[in-house]
C-alpha cells in the first residue's frame, strides 16, 4: 500500500476481539471467481465473517455449484421473470432481507441497480471493478486500456453508489502492463489481484475498520485518498508469487 498514514499495515495484522459473527450475501451472475476467493478465505477463518447466501440471477451460473459445494445457500432469482427492473430488485431485497446480512458484496453481478435498492443497502454493499478507477468506468475495460497504450491497468474494490462504477474507492491493484501485453494476458493479471484485494476490503468491513460516512470512505477512522489505498504492481506480484 502506498499512502504513507497506512504503511504500518500489512494485509492481515490486526485481529479485533470476537463478536457476532457478521453475515455476507454474494450476488453474482457467472462463474463466480471472485466468489471462490471469498469462500476460500473464509474457509481458513480469514474472512472476518460468514457467507451467509449466494444469489445469481442467472440459473446457469457455476457460482452457484461453487456456494452449493461450500455448504452455502444458492438461490436463483432470475430477472426474466419480472416484468421491470424495479420489481425485480424489489424481489430480490425481499430475497436478501431473509438471511440479515451485514454487508452485501457485488461479485460479478452484471446488473444495473435501481436507485431504491443502492439505497437500501448504502454503505453495505461492495463491488470490484477491473480497472483503477475513475479510469474507465463501464465494460471493456481491458481492451481500452490497451487501445490508450497505458502503462498502469488494475481492479478496484469501492462502495456502491447510484453513479455507475463511481462509488469511493477502497483500495486498488496495479498491474504493469507488459509491451507484448494482449487483452488475455492483461485479463488474468488483473484477475489474480481482484481474487487478493477482494477478501482484503471485505475483512476490513466485517472487522468495522472499514466504513462510508458523510466525507467518503474510512480506514480505522482516517479519510481515504480519492484512489483508496493502492497496492503497487511489484507488492501484488510478490504476494502472488508472479514471475
Amino acid at each position: 500500500m502506498t499512502d504513507t498514514d497506512y504503511q504500518s499495515d500489512t494485509l492481515r495484522d490486526i485481529t479485533p476481539e470476537p463478536s457476532e459473527v457478521r453475515r455476507v450475501v454474494v450476488l453474482i451472475s457467472g462463474s463466480g471467481s471472485n466468489l471462490q476467493a471469498l469462500i476460500d478465505e473464509q474457509t481458513h477463518d480469514r474472512l472476518g465473517g460468514e457467507i451467509v447466501a449466494v444469489i445469481s440471477n442467472e440459473p446457469e451460473a457455476y457460482g452457484l455449484q461453487r456456494a452449493r459445494d461450500a455448504g452455502i445457500d444458492a438461490v436463483v432469482l432470475p430477472h426474466r421473470e419480472y416484468e421491470s427492473r424495479d420489481a425485480y430488485d424489489g424481489a430480490l431485497i425481499k430475497v436478501i432481507e431473509r438471511h440479515e446480512p451485514d454487508l452485501i458484496v457485488l461479485a460479478g453481478f452484471m446488473r444495473i441497480l435501481t436507485p431504491r435498492f443502492v439505497q437500501r443497502y448504502f454503505g453495505r454493499m461492495l463491488n470490484i471493478h477491473p480497472s483503477l478507477l475513475p479510469a474507465y468506468q463501464g465494460l471493456n475495460t481491458h481492451a481500452r486500456a490497451l487501445a490508450d497504450g497505458v502503462a498502469e491497468h488494475g481492479c478496484s474494490v469501492h462502495f456502491v453508489t447510484e453513479e455507475l462504477d463511481g462509488g469511493p474507492v477502497v483500495v486498488q491493484a496495479e498491474v504493469a502492463v507488459a509491451a507484448d501485453e494482449t487483452e488475455e494476458s492483461l485479463k488474468a493479471k488483473v484477475h489474480a489481484r481482484e481474487h487478493l484485494i477482494y477478501p482484503i476490503a471485505v475483512k476490513w468491513f466485517l472487522e468495522g475498520r472499514l466504513k462510508l460516512e458523510a466525507e467518503g470512505a474510512t480506514f480505522d477512522g482516517m479519510p481515504l485518498p480519492p484512489h483508496g489505498l493502492r497496492m503497487s504492481h511489484a507488492d501484488a506480484a510478490e504476494e502472488l508469487d508472479e514471475e
